[in-house]
Protein backbone atom coordinates (compact mmCIF):
# COMPACT_ATOMS: atom_id res chain seq x y z
CA UNK A 1 0.00 0.00 0.00
CA UNK A 2 1.17 3.36 -0.92
CA UNK A 3 1.07 6.48 1.39
CA UNK A 4 -1.77 8.75 0.86
CA UNK A 5 -0.46 12.10 1.09
CA UNK A 6 -3.52 13.77 -0.14
CA UNK A 7 -4.23 16.75 1.79
CA UNK A 8 -0.87 16.70 3.62
CA UNK A 9 1.19 19.09 1.18
CA UNK A 10 2.87 20.69 4.30
CA UNK A 11 5.73 18.85 5.30
CA UNK A 12 8.82 19.70 5.19
CA UNK A 13 10.77 18.85 2.04
CA UNK A 14 13.29 16.66 2.17
CA UNK A 15 16.21 18.62 -0.43
CA UNK A 16 15.22 22.01 0.32
CA UNK A 17 17.52 23.79 2.45
CA UNK A 18 15.24 26.60 3.91
CA UNK A 19 14.70 25.03 6.87
CA UNK A 20 18.77 24.15 7.28
CA UNK A 21 20.66 21.27 6.36
CA UNK A 22 18.50 18.67 5.23
CA UNK A 23 18.34 15.16 6.59
CA UNK A 24 17.53 11.64 4.63
CA UNK A 25 14.62 10.80 6.95
CA UNK A 26 12.53 14.12 7.49
CA UNK A 27 13.07 13.64 11.06
CA UNK A 28 15.16 16.94 13.10
CA UNK A 29 17.42 14.96 15.55
CA UNK A 30 15.63 13.57 18.29
CA UNK A 31 12.25 15.26 16.88
CA UNK A 32 10.92 12.28 14.81
CA UNK A 33 8.34 12.75 11.84
CA UNK A 34 5.09 10.58 12.41
CA UNK A 35 2.96 9.47 9.63
CA UNK A 36 -0.39 8.77 9.70
CA UNK A 37 -1.24 5.15 11.92
CA UNK A 38 -3.07 3.86 8.91
CA UNK A 39 -0.20 4.19 6.90
CA UNK A 40 2.46 2.30 9.08
CA UNK A 41 0.19 -0.35 9.83
CA UNK A 42 -1.30 -3.17 8.11
CA UNK A 43 -4.60 -5.54 7.83
CA UNK A 44 -2.40 -8.50 8.35
CA UNK A 45 -0.60 -7.43 11.30
CA UNK A 46 -1.40 -7.77 14.93
CA UNK A 47 -0.13 -6.40 17.92
CA UNK A 48 -0.92 -9.61 19.99
CA UNK A 49 -1.48 -13.82 19.38
CA UNK A 50 -4.81 -14.87 19.35
CA UNK A 51 -6.45 -18.15 18.57
CA UNK A 52 -7.89 -19.07 15.70
CA UNK A 53 -12.09 -19.13 15.52
CA UNK A 54 -13.31 -22.21 16.87
CA UNK A 55 -15.73 -23.38 14.03
CA UNK A 56 -19.49 -21.79 14.60
CA UNK A 57 -22.99 -21.63 13.00
CA UNK A 58 -24.06 -18.43 12.35
CA UNK A 59 -27.07 -17.00 13.40
CA UNK A 60 -26.86 -13.74 11.90
CA UNK A 61 -29.50 -15.38 8.88
CA UNK A 62 -27.31 -13.98 6.00
CA UNK A 63 -26.50 -10.40 7.31
CA UNK A 64 -22.90 -11.55 7.97
CA UNK A 65 -20.14 -9.59 6.99
CA UNK A 66 -18.94 -10.84 3.76
CA UNK A 67 -15.65 -8.58 3.29
CA UNK A 68 -12.72 -8.04 5.42
CA UNK A 69 -13.31 -5.39 8.35
CA UNK A 70 -9.66 -3.72 7.30
CA UNK A 71 -8.71 -2.78 10.70
CA UNK A 72 -5.58 -1.66 10.86
CA UNK A 73 -2.76 -3.52 13.02
CA UNK A 74 0.34 -2.27 14.80
CA UNK A 75 2.65 -4.10 16.91
CA UNK A 76 3.11 -2.53 21.01
CA UNK A 77 5.94 -0.67 20.31
CA UNK A 78 4.53 0.93 17.45
CA UNK A 79 1.60 2.20 19.04
CA UNK A 80 3.16 3.21 21.64
CA UNK A 81 5.47 4.86 20.00
CA UNK A 82 3.14 6.32 17.22
CA UNK A 83 1.23 8.59 19.96
CA UNK A 84 4.02 9.46 22.51
CA UNK A 85 5.44 11.23 18.96
CA UNK A 86 2.40 12.98 18.45
CA UNK A 87 2.08 13.43 21.91
CA UNK A 88 5.29 15.94 21.37
CA UNK A 89 4.19 17.41 18.64
CA UNK A 90 0.93 18.74 20.75
CA UNK A 91 1.69 22.15 22.63
CA UNK A 92 -0.10 23.19 25.71
CA UNK A 93 0.30 25.39 28.90
CA UNK A 94 1.97 22.76 30.43
CA UNK A 95 4.91 22.75 27.73
CA UNK A 96 5.23 26.56 27.52
CA UNK A 97 3.49 30.04 27.32
CA UNK A 98 0.34 30.25 25.76
CA UNK A 99 -0.48 34.27 25.11
CA UNK A 100 -4.19 33.88 23.43
CA UNK A 101 -5.75 36.98 24.28
CA UNK A 102 -9.19 36.54 26.08
CA UNK A 103 -9.08 32.92 26.33
CA UNK A 104 -6.39 33.52 29.44
CA UNK A 105 -4.67 30.05 28.97
CA UNK A 106 -3.13 29.85 32.64
CA UNK A 107 -1.50 27.05 34.46
CA UNK A 108 -3.45 24.67 35.98
CA UNK A 109 -1.84 24.01 39.97
CA UNK A 110 -1.40 20.11 40.43
CA UNK A 111 -3.05 20.66 44.02
CA UNK A 112 -6.48 21.33 42.07
CA UNK A 113 -5.80 17.50 40.37
CA UNK A 114 -4.94 15.96 42.81
CA UNK A 115 -8.26 17.15 45.21
CA UNK A 116 -10.49 16.57 41.85
CA UNK A 117 -9.07 12.71 41.76
CA UNK A 118 -10.21 11.48 45.16
CA UNK A 119 -12.85 8.72 45.19
CA UNK A 120 -15.35 10.56 46.69
CA UNK A 121 -15.76 13.21 43.84
CA UNK A 122 -14.12 11.19 41.08
CA UNK A 123 -16.13 7.99 41.52
CA UNK A 124 -19.88 9.67 41.79
CA UNK A 125 -22.57 8.78 39.57
CA UNK A 126 -25.12 11.65 39.05
CA UNK A 127 -27.81 9.18 39.67
CA UNK A 128 -26.86 8.27 43.06
CA UNK A 129 -29.40 8.62 45.97
CA UNK A 130 -28.92 12.07 47.00
CA UNK A 131 -28.01 10.64 50.77
CA UNK A 132 -24.77 9.11 49.28
CA UNK A 133 -23.18 12.11 47.63
CA UNK A 134 -24.21 14.97 50.37
CA UNK A 135 -20.14 15.95 50.56
CA UNK A 136 -20.03 16.44 46.87
CA UNK A 137 -23.47 18.68 47.04
CA UNK A 138 -21.93 20.22 49.85
CA UNK A 139 -19.13 21.10 47.55
CA UNK A 140 -21.37 22.30 45.20
CA UNK A 141 -22.69 25.09 47.84
CA UNK A 142 -19.81 26.19 49.09
CA UNK A 143 -18.20 26.94 45.20
CA UNK A 144 -21.82 28.62 45.03
CA UNK A 145 -21.24 30.74 47.79
CA UNK A 146 -18.07 32.02 47.14
CA UNK A 147 -18.95 33.01 43.42
CA UNK A 148 -21.77 34.86 44.93
CA UNK A 149 -19.66 36.73 47.67
CA UNK A 150 -17.48 37.27 44.91
CA UNK A 151 -20.02 39.10 42.60
CA UNK A 152 -22.16 40.29 45.34
CA UNK A 153 -24.78 38.55 43.87
CA UNK A 154 -27.81 36.82 45.35
CA UNK A 155 -27.65 33.94 43.55
CA UNK A 156 -26.20 31.77 41.39
CA UNK A 157 -27.02 28.85 38.32
CA UNK A 158 -24.55 26.08 38.74
CA UNK A 159 -25.13 23.77 35.49
CA UNK A 160 -24.32 25.47 32.52
CA UNK A 161 -21.23 23.62 30.98
CA UNK A 162 -19.34 26.35 29.53
CA UNK A 163 -19.36 30.23 29.52
CA UNK A 164 -21.44 30.63 25.69
CA UNK A 165 -23.83 28.02 27.47
CA UNK A 166 -23.89 30.30 30.75
CA UNK A 167 -24.27 32.85 28.29
CA UNK A 168 -27.50 31.37 26.88
CA UNK A 169 -28.51 30.56 30.72
CA UNK A 170 -28.76 34.04 31.53
CA UNK A 171 -30.64 35.46 28.28
CA UNK A 172 -32.94 32.65 28.97
CA UNK A 173 -33.38 34.09 32.46
CA UNK A 174 -33.86 37.50 31.20
CA UNK A 175 -36.45 36.74 28.84
CA UNK A 176 -38.83 34.42 31.75
CA UNK A 177 -38.05 37.20 33.79
CA UNK A 178 -39.91 39.64 30.56
CA UNK A 179 -42.41 36.92 29.50
CA UNK A 180 -43.60 37.17 33.27
CA UNK A 181 -44.37 40.62 33.65
CA UNK A 182 -46.05 40.49 30.04
CA UNK A 183 -43.42 42.15 28.58
CA UNK A 184 -42.68 41.16 24.71
CA UNK A 185 -38.81 42.82 23.88
CA UNK A 186 -37.31 41.47 20.70
CA UNK A 187 -34.09 42.93 20.72
CA UNK A 188 -30.69 42.95 22.45
CA UNK A 189 -27.90 45.23 21.86
CA UNK A 190 -24.54 44.29 21.64
CA UNK A 191 -21.29 46.84 22.38
CA UNK A 192 -18.14 46.02 19.13
CA UNK A 193 -15.88 45.54 22.23
CA UNK A 194 -17.83 42.34 23.56
CA UNK A 195 -16.80 38.40 23.04
CA UNK A 196 -17.86 37.06 20.03
CA UNK A 197 -20.72 34.84 21.59
CA UNK A 198 -22.32 37.56 23.23
CA UNK A 199 -24.73 37.51 19.41
CA UNK A 200 -24.09 34.73 18.50
CA UNK A 201 -26.19 33.74 22.08
CA UNK A 202 -28.78 36.37 21.65
CA UNK A 203 -29.47 35.18 18.43
CA UNK A 204 -29.83 31.78 19.09
CA UNK A 205 -31.46 32.65 22.06
CA UNK A 206 -34.24 34.29 19.45
CA UNK A 207 -33.71 37.87 19.74
CA UNK A 208 -32.39 40.59 17.10
CA UNK A 209 -29.10 41.56 17.80
CA UNK A 210 -27.58 44.99 17.04
CA UNK A 211 -24.05 46.73 17.61
CA UNK A 212 -23.37 49.48 19.81
CA UNK A 213 -20.39 51.55 18.61
CA UNK A 214 -16.71 51.48 20.59
CA UNK A 215 -15.51 55.15 21.10
CA UNK A 216 -11.98 56.27 21.04
CA UNK A 217 -10.99 54.99 23.71
CA UNK A 218 -12.11 51.18 22.71
CA UNK A 219 -14.97 51.49 25.40
CA UNK A 220 -18.46 51.60 25.11
CA UNK A 221 -20.54 54.44 23.38
CA UNK A 222 -22.41 55.88 26.44
CA UNK A 223 -24.00 58.18 23.99
CA UNK A 224 -25.19 55.84 21.12
CA UNK A 225 -26.15 53.42 23.51
CA UNK A 226 -28.31 55.54 25.62
CA UNK A 227 -29.66 56.77 22.11
CA UNK A 228 -30.90 53.28 21.09
CA UNK A 229 -32.75 51.93 24.78
CA UNK A 230 -36.20 51.76 24.38
CA UNK A 231 -39.36 49.56 24.65
CA UNK A 232 -37.67 46.74 22.35
CA UNK A 233 -34.54 46.57 24.30
CA UNK A 234 -34.54 43.26 26.51
CA UNK A 235 -30.43 43.13 26.86
CA UNK A 236 -27.80 44.75 26.64
CA UNK A 237 -24.69 42.01 26.57
CA UNK A 238 -21.32 43.70 27.58
CA UNK A 239 -17.79 42.39 28.13
CA UNK A 240 -15.87 43.67 31.41
CA UNK A 241 -13.03 43.85 31.24
CA UNK A 242 -13.59 44.14 27.42
CA UNK A 243 -11.88 42.50 24.31
CA UNK A 244 -9.94 45.08 23.62
CA UNK A 245 -8.56 44.43 27.47
CA UNK A 246 -9.94 47.72 29.23
CA UNK A 247 -12.43 48.09 31.91
CA UNK A 248 -15.83 49.97 31.25
CA UNK A 249 -15.65 52.84 33.66
CA UNK A 250 -19.31 53.77 32.87
CA UNK A 251 -20.95 50.53 33.82
CA UNK A 252 -22.77 51.79 36.66
CA UNK A 253 -24.13 54.53 34.20
CA UNK A 254 -24.45 51.93 31.55
CA UNK A 255 -27.08 49.72 34.30
CA UNK A 256 -29.01 52.17 35.78
CA UNK A 257 -29.54 54.02 32.44
CA UNK A 258 -30.39 50.45 30.58
CA UNK A 259 -32.69 49.59 34.21
CA UNK A 260 -34.57 52.71 33.66
CA UNK A 261 -35.51 52.04 29.93
CA UNK A 262 -37.15 48.12 31.60
CA UNK A 263 -34.29 45.88 30.52
CA UNK A 264 -31.49 44.10 31.71
CA UNK A 265 -27.89 44.04 32.18
CA UNK A 266 -26.09 40.86 31.04
CA UNK A 267 -22.21 41.15 31.63
CA UNK A 268 -19.51 38.80 30.31
CA UNK A 269 -17.45 37.83 32.97
CA UNK A 270 -15.09 35.76 31.25
CA UNK A 271 -12.31 38.39 31.91
CA UNK A 272 -13.75 38.34 35.41
CA UNK A 273 -9.77 37.35 36.76
CA UNK A 274 -8.31 40.72 35.80
CA UNK A 275 -10.98 42.07 38.44
CA UNK A 276 -11.74 39.60 41.25
CA UNK A 277 -11.31 40.52 45.09
CA UNK A 278 -11.33 44.10 43.42
CA UNK A 279 -14.93 44.71 42.00
CA UNK A 280 -18.12 43.14 42.26
CA UNK A 281 -19.97 42.90 39.11
CA UNK A 282 -23.37 43.24 41.21
CA UNK A 283 -22.02 46.72 42.68
CA UNK A 284 -22.37 47.82 38.94
CA UNK A 285 -26.07 46.82 38.37
CA UNK A 286 -25.14 43.63 36.85
CA UNK A 287 -28.21 41.51 36.34
CA UNK A 288 -26.49 37.98 34.94
CA UNK A 289 -23.06 37.37 34.46
CA UNK A 290 -21.38 34.10 33.74
CA UNK A 291 -17.77 32.85 35.09
CA UNK A 292 -15.60 30.93 33.26
CA UNK A 293 -14.50 28.49 36.16
CA UNK A 294 -11.21 27.97 34.02
CA UNK A 295 -10.60 31.61 33.27
CA UNK A 296 -10.50 32.66 36.81
CA UNK A 297 -10.54 29.93 38.98
CA UNK A 298 -7.97 27.28 36.83
CA UNK A 299 -9.47 24.71 35.56
CA UNK A 300 -8.40 23.24 32.50
CA UNK A 301 -9.05 24.86 29.30
CA UNK A 302 -8.96 23.82 25.57
CA UNK A 303 -9.97 20.88 24.01
CA UNK A 304 -13.78 21.14 23.96
CA UNK A 305 -14.39 20.46 27.34
CA UNK A 306 -15.48 19.39 29.84
CA UNK A 307 -16.47 23.55 30.87
CA UNK A 308 -18.19 24.80 33.39
CA UNK A 309 -19.49 28.18 33.19
CA UNK A 310 -21.77 29.05 36.27
CA UNK A 311 -24.11 32.17 35.77
CA UNK A 312 -24.52 34.71 38.63
CA UNK A 313 -27.94 36.48 38.96
CA UNK A 314 -29.51 39.47 40.27
CA UNK A 315 -32.50 39.53 42.73
CA UNK A 316 -34.39 40.21 39.70
CA UNK A 317 -33.79 37.31 38.00
CA UNK A 318 -32.98 35.04 40.76
CA UNK A 319 -36.55 33.50 40.48
CA UNK A 320 -36.33 32.50 37.38
CA UNK A 321 -33.34 30.21 37.34
CA UNK A 322 -32.90 26.72 35.66
CA UNK A 323 -33.39 23.25 37.42
CA UNK A 324 -31.52 21.87 39.70
CA UNK A 325 -30.56 23.64 42.48
CA UNK A 326 -28.58 22.47 45.76
CA UNK A 327 -30.36 23.15 48.72
CA UNK A 328 -29.90 22.95 52.61
CA UNK A 329 -32.84 21.94 54.44
CA UNK A 330 -32.76 20.16 58.03
CA UNK A 331 -28.75 19.79 57.80
CA UNK A 332 -29.07 17.91 54.65
CA UNK A 333 -28.35 19.04 51.38
CA UNK A 334 -30.44 17.96 47.86
CA UNK A 335 -31.27 18.71 44.75
CA UNK A 336 -34.41 21.57 43.87
CA UNK A 337 -36.05 19.25 40.61
CA UNK A 338 -38.86 20.34 38.51
CA UNK A 339 -40.51 17.48 40.31
CA UNK A 340 -39.98 18.27 43.74
CA UNK A 341 -40.23 22.30 42.72
CA UNK A 342 -41.24 24.43 45.58
CA UNK A 343 -43.04 27.84 45.69
CA UNK A 344 -39.29 29.42 45.59
CA UNK A 345 -38.82 27.67 42.44
CA UNK A 346 -41.94 28.08 40.95
CA UNK A 347 -40.76 30.17 38.07
CA UNK A 348 -37.92 28.37 36.79
CA UNK A 349 -37.21 28.65 33.32
CA UNK A 350 -36.69 24.70 33.26
CA UNK A 351 -33.62 22.64 32.65
CA UNK A 352 -30.67 23.31 30.67
CA UNK A 353 -28.68 19.89 31.08
CA UNK A 354 -28.92 16.68 32.03
CA UNK A 355 -27.57 16.81 35.49
CA UNK A 356 -26.05 19.20 37.57
CA UNK A 357 -22.80 20.32 36.22
CA UNK A 358 -19.13 19.39 36.27
CA UNK A 359 -17.80 17.80 39.44
CA UNK A 360 -14.48 17.94 38.67
CA UNK A 361 -14.24 21.26 37.54
CA UNK A 362 -16.41 22.37 40.45
CA UNK A 363 -13.75 20.52 42.88
CA UNK A 364 -10.96 21.97 40.59
CA UNK A 365 -12.23 25.34 41.44
CA UNK A 366 -12.83 25.44 45.34
CA UNK A 367 -9.59 24.16 45.46
CA UNK A 368 -8.12 26.89 43.75
CA UNK A 369 -10.33 29.47 45.77
CA UNK A 370 -9.46 27.92 49.25
CA UNK A 371 -5.80 27.37 48.67
CA UNK A 372 -5.48 31.21 47.76
CA UNK A 373 -7.52 32.65 49.87
CA UNK A 374 -9.10 36.15 50.22
CA UNK A 375 -5.47 37.75 49.74
CA UNK A 376 -4.43 35.16 47.12
CA UNK A 377 -7.51 35.93 44.68
CA UNK A 378 -7.12 39.79 45.24
CA UNK A 379 -3.24 38.94 44.00
CA UNK A 380 -4.22 37.05 41.27
CA UNK A 381 -6.09 40.65 39.55
CA UNK A 382 -3.52 42.59 40.55
CA UNK A 383 -0.41 40.19 38.79
CA UNK A 384 -2.57 39.21 35.32
CA UNK A 385 -3.14 43.54 35.41
CA UNK A 386 0.90 43.84 36.08
CA UNK A 387 1.56 41.53 33.28
CA UNK A 388 -0.50 42.59 30.63
CA UNK A 389 0.92 46.10 31.53
CA UNK A 390 4.77 44.82 31.42
CA UNK A 391 4.14 43.88 28.07
CA UNK A 392 1.90 46.56 26.46
CA UNK A 393 4.78 49.33 28.10
CA UNK A 394 7.70 47.25 26.55
CA UNK A 395 5.44 46.66 22.95
CA UNK A 396 4.66 50.13 21.95
CA UNK A 397 7.65 51.54 20.56
CA UNK A 398 8.02 49.17 18.10
CA UNK A 399 4.66 48.55 17.79
CA UNK A 400 1.23 50.14 17.27
CA UNK A 401 -0.95 50.28 20.45
CA UNK A 402 -3.98 51.81 19.56
CA UNK A 403 -5.13 52.47 22.92
CA UNK A 404 -2.26 52.58 24.94
CA UNK A 405 -3.21 56.50 25.65
CA UNK A 406 -6.37 55.05 27.03
CA UNK A 407 -4.75 54.41 30.36
CA UNK A 408 -4.01 51.02 31.77
CA UNK A 409 -4.77 47.80 30.22
CA UNK A 410 -6.23 45.33 32.32
CA UNK A 411 -5.52 41.38 31.72
CA UNK A 412 -4.70 41.49 28.23
CA UNK A 413 -2.72 44.14 25.58
CA UNK A 414 -4.20 44.90 21.88
CA UNK A 415 -1.74 45.69 19.24
CA UNK A 416 -2.29 46.60 15.13
CA UNK A 417 0.09 46.02 12.08
CA UNK A 418 -0.14 49.54 11.28
CA UNK A 419 4.11 49.98 10.66
CA UNK A 420 4.35 46.49 8.81
CA UNK A 421 6.25 46.44 5.39
CA UNK A 422 4.16 46.20 2.12
CA UNK A 423 2.77 42.42 2.24
CA UNK A 424 3.47 41.65 5.78
CA UNK A 425 0.84 40.32 7.96
CA UNK A 426 -0.38 40.10 11.13
CA UNK A 427 -0.54 36.40 10.33
CA UNK A 428 2.89 36.43 9.17
CA UNK A 429 3.93 37.30 13.21
CA UNK A 430 2.23 34.73 14.42
CA UNK A 431 3.85 32.18 11.98
CA UNK A 432 7.24 33.55 12.96
CA UNK A 433 6.37 33.10 16.96
CA UNK A 434 6.21 29.37 15.86
CA UNK A 435 9.47 28.85 14.95
CA UNK A 436 10.64 31.18 18.31
CA UNK A 437 8.86 28.50 20.47
CA UNK A 438 5.70 29.92 21.62
CA UNK A 439 2.13 29.59 20.66
CA UNK A 440 0.44 32.45 18.85
CA UNK A 441 -1.88 35.44 20.00
CA UNK A 442 -5.42 35.88 19.48
CA UNK A 443 -5.28 37.40 15.81
CA UNK A 444 -7.70 39.66 13.73
CA UNK A 445 -9.66 39.99 16.86
CA UNK A 446 -11.48 42.48 18.34
CA UNK A 447 -12.67 43.54 14.67
CA UNK A 448 -12.20 47.53 16.21
CA UNK A 449 -8.72 47.27 15.62
CA UNK A 450 -7.35 46.33 12.12
CA UNK A 451 -4.43 43.25 12.21
CA UNK A 452 -5.40 42.70 15.61
CA UNK A 453 -2.98 41.31 18.02
CA UNK A 454 -3.98 40.27 21.22
CA UNK A 455 -1.74 39.30 23.89
CA UNK A 456 -2.86 37.70 27.55
CA UNK A 457 0.13 36.51 29.79
CA UNK A 458 -2.46 35.75 32.53
CA UNK A 459 -1.08 35.77 35.98
CA UNK A 460 0.54 32.61 36.50
CA UNK A 461 3.69 33.53 34.40
CA UNK A 462 6.97 34.80 35.78
CA UNK A 463 9.22 37.85 34.60
CA UNK A 464 11.74 35.82 32.89
CA UNK A 465 9.48 33.90 30.86
CA UNK A 466 7.59 37.41 30.04
CA UNK A 467 11.05 38.93 29.34
CA UNK A 468 11.99 35.88 26.77
CA UNK A 469 8.58 36.25 25.03
CA UNK A 470 8.64 40.00 24.79
CA UNK A 471 12.40 39.44 22.74
CA UNK A 472 11.27 37.57 20.70
CA UNK A 473 7.74 39.14 19.68
CA UNK A 474 10.10 42.26 18.73
CA UNK A 475 12.40 40.39 16.92
CA UNK A 476 10.01 38.84 15.15
CA UNK A 477 7.86 42.42 14.64
CA UNK A 478 10.83 43.87 13.33
CA UNK A 479 11.48 41.23 10.72
CA UNK A 480 7.46 42.08 9.80
CA UNK A 481 8.51 46.36 9.69
CA UNK A 482 11.62 45.30 7.79
CA UNK A 483 9.54 43.79 4.73
CA UNK A 484 11.98 40.29 5.57
CA UNK A 485 10.34 38.06 3.31
CA UNK A 486 11.12 34.97 4.84
CA UNK A 487 8.43 35.31 7.46
CA UNK A 488 5.80 35.24 4.56
CA UNK A 489 6.60 31.72 4.75
CA UNK A 490 6.68 30.80 8.14
CA UNK A 491 7.00 28.34 10.15
CA UNK A 492 10.28 26.90 9.10
CA UNK A 493 10.93 24.58 11.93
CA UNK A 494 7.70 23.77 13.06
CA UNK A 495 6.61 19.69 11.93
CA UNK A 496 4.05 20.96 9.51
CA UNK A 497 4.78 24.11 7.06
CA UNK A 498 2.16 27.20 6.76
CA UNK A 499 -1.31 25.68 5.51
CA UNK A 500 -3.32 27.34 3.03
CA UNK A 501 -5.85 28.90 5.49
CA UNK A 502 -8.81 29.02 3.15
CA UNK A 503 -8.40 25.87 1.58
CA UNK A 504 -8.40 24.54 4.90
CA UNK A 505 -11.38 25.88 5.95
CA UNK A 506 -13.67 25.92 3.50
CA UNK A 507 -12.36 22.35 2.10
CA UNK A 508 -11.13 20.23 4.85
CA UNK A 509 -9.77 16.96 4.25
CA UNK A 510 -10.88 15.23 7.91
CA UNK A 511 -11.31 11.90 6.56
CA UNK A 512 -8.02 9.30 5.89
CA UNK A 513 -9.01 7.66 2.22
CA UNK A 514 -6.68 4.92 0.50
CA UNK A 515 -5.65 6.00 -2.46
Amino acid sequence: MSMNNVGRPTAPNIGTNDTGPMTSTGNRALMLEEVLIFEKGGVDRSGVDLESVPEFTSRLGGLERTEEIGLFGLSEAETVRHYTRLSRQNYGIDLGFFPLGSCTMKHNPRLNEKMARLPGFADIHPLQPQSTVQGALELIDQLAGWLMKLTNMPAVAMSPKAGAHGELCGILAIRAALEARGDAREVVLVPESAHGTNPATAAFAGYKVENIPANASGRVDVDALKARLGPDVAAVMITNPNTCGLFEPDMKVISDAVHTAGAFVYCDGANFNAIVGRVRPGDLGVDAMHINLHKTFSTPHGGGGPGSGPVVLSAALAPFAPFPMVRKVGGEYHLVEEENADAEAANSFGRMVAFHGQMGMFTRALSYIMSHGADGLRQVAEDAVLNANYILRSMEDVLDAPFAASGPCMHEAIFSDKGFADGMTTLDVAKGLIDEGYHPMTMYFPLVVHGAMLVEPTETESKRDIDQFIAAFRYVVQRAKDGDASLSTAPHHAPRRRLDETAAARNPQLVWAKE
